[in-house]
């Protein structure tokens, strides 16, 4: 993947950001960087909540990042994936899927498996394995309103 610049820094985003993908492709740069450098933390509004969610942006995901916005020249209020087609501003969140089910298919794991959503869940998964805080993974991580939904990744780390 080192060589397709935008599909690993939408992996590498999709995983540290852990937003639904809706949220995913509508991150606009200004949203994660201050001038030409990407943050190391950003803080979006989600649109199925209204409410915030702060996240980490790792080195490596800032590397990629950058150089994908350098190679596609786009702006501070532009998208930060642009939709290759002109009926839509942005990557739409089908385009988002199919792209991921490529990367499934690539790795030859079964596409029934993951999803948008498996890729939301992943870092957050990790993080609740190795401190076993509920509440972090909910509110600050995943900006779950109900605690149901966050018990449903606790349940499925542990089998």
């Amino acid at each position: 993947m080192e060589n397709r610049v935008r599909e690993l820094a939408l992996f590498n985003l999709g995983l540290d950001s852990k937003l639904r993908g809706c949220d995913l492709v509508s991150l606009k740069v200004r949203d994660i960087s201050h001038g030409d450098q990407v943050a190391a933390r950003a803080v979006v509004m989600q649109h199925k909540t209204q409410r915030p969610v702060q996240f980490e942006i790792t080195p490596a995901t800032r590397d990629a990042v950058e150089k994908w916005i350098k190679q596609a020249g786009l702006k501070s209020d532009g998208f930060v994936f642009p939709s290759r087609t002109h009926e839509s501003p942005n990557l739409g969140t089908r385009q988002y899927a199919r792209i991921l089910e490529g990367w499934v298919v690539d790795l030859r794991l079964d596409p029934a498996d993951y999803g948008t959503h498996s890729m939301r869940r992943t870092k957050a998964t990790l993080i609740y394995r190795r401190t076993k805080n509920l509440r972090t993974v909910q509110q600050l991580l995943l900006g779950h309103s109900r605690l149901e939904s966050t018990v449903e990744i606790s349940e499925q780390t542990e089998t």
